[in-house]
């Protein structure tokens, strides 16, 4: 083992020698280089969380305002936004190696003005075409792809000792961009921020402050808009006050800010053009797909063995640096780590594009036996609000996230990962009982307040053990991997982003909509099963780390 530098140079924004494992360094300059670079990347990428998944709660109000959309065609724009994020989370966990975190974090947050902007420049008109919406949706991809290179690169400015509390802030207050924009959106729709003409609402909407009837004027562009406000002085804190770690083990090539913007460019283009293509293949010809309707079991692998495959065909330097990173894949603790981390991160954000217009579609409307058949089409005049509620269950799971590393720095992150999926078993079970009950119900309402504890506890579950992984994953990789294998498994993760608005809405419109968390309780069933298997049985591979 080579002996820990102790002399760190600084040249502009560039840091040479970097050690954060030496005593000596962390305690004279690192932590505090440290410290600025985890308070400017997690604004960063609260941002990102909103703009990627504001679409939850924007389709609410386009179902509102009367937008000639059908309810499966808007659970589709929180779909796409889901399979892109996610696509774009495998080019962005190698990106810290190629570019540089200060580049990276600058060029990726600057990308999140296009989708905000042109979200609420469409969104002034109701007679825009749903393709048109479908793009931005797309683009709103970028938002989720950017978790993955900023775990990356907050992983390298930290210690061993401290990274679980480093990943914990990063993700944790992170991912209160779901709650922030979950609170946020429906506020600032209710006024003239940026002017505008407003939009009647012909059903009622709400706040977390309380129900707007129908007929009250809105501005949803406002929802896009927004965002910008943050974005631009967020961009300038990026590019001022980041630092780039040009050791061997961290960013060796990362090259000038035109050179490593081009390299991020071409991989960013990777992903959206094989989400773009699986997209294709999936989606009913009226929604702009290809019509052969290919199942999701079949496309997701698919988009995700393409974009490998792409990536491995670049040339040059930059291949060079992948083939280093793509090491993680001969490792079975990536394979065993993606799954156990896509049960909780995955349902957390899965949950979180979902839940919105769920409690919309299942309790916004009166479930009536009409000649015999049972209807889904009257509005709910007890319902409760959406804008009001959906808030709350990511706001939980966000925010007990570093308890999470917490515990499991005390009890080891494996038990404590067992213990939540027990968890989110029975919690799945119960939700999927009082959705069922809800679902054929006259008076769905009845059933809401126990269907939501039961959420908030499976987001709650999903949250501490998000942060058990995270120690997990820091403990069986080495230093070099913990980066790469943080993005990889972030990345597959994500596409619960896609899946889980996707099943939820096939399964409403089969009017069985219990069967989509039967299938994810039996999926959380099979984590415990893998978890035992490597990390807690009697010969485990790694004990309880």
């Amino acid at each position: 083992m080579s002996k820990p530098m102790t002399k760190l140079e600084q040249k502009g924004r560039d840091l040479y020698g970097w050690n954060p494992d030496d005593t000596t360094q962390w305690e004279s300059v690192g932590k505090s280089i440290a410290t600025r670079n985890l308070w400017i990347s997690i604004p960063a990428l609260l941002c990102g969380f909103a703009v990627w998944l504001y679409w939850g709660i924007i389709t609410v109000q386009m179902l509102n305002l009367g937008f000639a959309f059908t309810q499966a065609q808007l659970f589709t724009l929180s779909a796409i936004a889901g399979l892109s994020g996610a696509t774009l989370r495998i080019p962005s966990s190698f990106f810290i190696r190629i570019a540089g975190g200060r580049y990276t974090l600058f060029y990726t947050t600057a990308l999140l003005m296009l989708p905000a902007a042109g979200t609420g420049f469409l969104l002034q008109d109701p007679n825009t075409p749903l393709w048109q919406f479908q793009l931005m949706a797309l683009l709103s991809g970028l938002g989720g792809g950017n978790f993955a290179s900023s775990m990356s690169n907050i992983s390298f400015f930290y210690p061993r000792k401290v990274q679980g509390y480093a990943l914990g802030m990063n993700a944790g207050l992170g991912n209160f961009g779901v709650t922030t924009m979950q609170i946020l959106v429906p506020l600032v729709m209710t006024f003239a921020l940026f002017g505008g003409t407003s939009m009647t609402l012909k059903s009622a909407s709400g706040t977390l402050i309380g129900k707007i009837p129908a007929g009250t004027e809105t501005y949803i562009f406002n929802a896009g808009w927004v965002w910008l406000l943050f974005l631009v002085p967020l961009a300038f804190a990026t590019w001022f006050g980041m630092n780039t770690i040009r050791d061997d083990h961290v960013s060796p090539d990362a090259g000038s800010a035109v050179g490593a913007i081009g390299k991020l460019t071409g991989m960013l283009l990777i992903g959206f053009a094989t989400a773009a293509f699986g997209l294709w293949l999936m989606l009913p010809a009226d929604f702009g797909g290809s019509g052969f309707e290919v199942s999701k079991f079949i496309v997701l692998p698919l988009v995700i063995a393409l974009t490998v495959g792409a990536m491995k065909l670049i040339p040059g330097k930059i291949q060079t640096n992948l083939q280093r990173q793509f090491k993680i894949f001969g490792n079975k603790h990536t394979w065993a780590m993606t799954i156990i981390y896509t049960m909780t991160f995955g349902s957390f954000i899965g949950f979180s594009a979902a839940l919105p217009l769920a409690i919309k579609v299942v309790f916004g409307y009166q479930h009536l036996v009409v000649d015999g058949v049972m209807t889904h089409t009257t509005a709910n005049p007890n319902g409760p609000s959406a804008l009001m509620y959906a808030w709350m269950g990511p706001f939980i799971g966000a925010l007990i996230r570093p308890v999470g590393g917490m515990l499991a720095d005390r009890m080891g992150g494996a038990k404590v990962t067992q213990i939540i999926s027990l968890i989110m078993v029975a919690a799945t079970l119960g939700v999927a009982y009082y959705m069922k009950a809800a679902y054929g119900s006259a008076t769905p309402e009845a059933y809401f307040w126990p269907f939501l504890i039961l959420f908030i506890i499976l987001f709650a579950a999903t949250g501490l053990g998000n942060g058990s992984t995270f120690r997990t994953i820091a403990m069986v990789f080495d230093k070099e991997q913990t980066g790469p294998v943080l993005g990889w498994t972030s990345a597959v993760a994500a596409y619960g982003a896609f899946f889980i608005p996707q099943v939820f809405g096939e399964q409403i419109k089969a009017t069985t909509p219990e069967f989509a968390l039967y299938g994810f309780a039996l999926f959380y069933a099979v984590c415990i099963l893998i978890n035992w298997w490597f990390y807690l049985r009697k010969n485990a591979y790694v004990q309880n780390p």
